[in-house]
């Protein structure tokens, strides 16, 4: 299996997108000889899907095509040589996978013919059992469905432990432990900006373009960061680095 999910697109600095994470994405696409890619852009709602694949196909260096144009979305990603979903709206973004019937045919995609997936925010969200984690707002009238499940633990992209001066809301830090008292067996990974988690075979690692590290979130247990993915060894089937 290859995942690489990402808690964004691209960083501040950046102009182009997946720019942080070319590197990784690039070796892989390489190795693997891919030439094209199908785009699950669903997650944009103010956004041209056309647009962004334009956009992608300028940063990967491959083709890459929108699957709302496909006569069977299904068909499109059993044909897919790599599955990029793009961030945006978590919540419509798992409404639309339901909705076009596209859970089994990604899972069977990423789980048994090895198709490469790339995923961020959003698009990272999705991959996980759930997308209780996400950050966005339900602005559709949407239940909590279940997501791809390809990844085993909930993720929380774009995560952020500023606490803004005037602000009187909750943290993220304590939404995320009010996840974990209400969940108590599962866990929660954070992302912060200009990081992702790749899942290579039975390998998984980590990396920031900033440095910096990754927290968990566990209920009963300590939250600390971490620079490498051997805190994860508990609780994914992989081999962790």
């Amino acid at each position: 299996m290859e995942l690489f999910l990402l808690s964004n697109g691209k960083l501040s600095d950046e102009s182009t997108l997946l720019g942080y994470a070319s590197e990784h994405i690039q070796a892989m696409l390489k190795a693997r000889k891919i030439s094209s890619a199908i785009l699950i852009p669903y997650a944009l709602i103010r956004s041209d899907y056309d647009a962004r694949a334009q956009d992608l196909e300028q940063a990967l260096g491959i083709k890459v095509k929108s699957i709302h144009h496909a006569e069977s979305p299904a068909e499109a990603i059993a044909s897919a040589e790599c599955i990029l979903i793009s961030g945006g709206n978590t919540w419509m973004l798992n409404h639309m996978l339901h909705a076009n019937s596209l859970i089994v045919p990604i899972q069977r995609a990423v789980r048994e013919r090895n198709v490469p997936y790339i995923g961020w925010s959003a698009g990272c969200n999705v991959a996980t059992p759930s997308i209780r984690t996400t950050n966005d707002m339900p602005v559709s009238n949407s239940v909590v469905l279940p997501a791809l499940g390809l990844f085993p633990v909930q993720i929380n992209p774009h995560y952020i432990d500023a606490h803004l001066s005037g602000h009187m809301g909750e943290t993220r830090d304590e939404r995320l432990a009010e996840f974990c008292a209400v969940n108590p067996s599962e866990s929660v990974v954070a992302l912060r900006e200009g990081s992702l988690l790749h899942v290579s075979g039975n390998q998984l690692s980590y990396f920031s373009a900033k440095g910096q590290g990754f927290k968990v979130f566990r209920h009963g247990h300590e939250t600390q960061e971490y620079q490498d993915t051997k805190a994860l060894s508990a609780l994914v089937p992989f081999e962790c680095r």
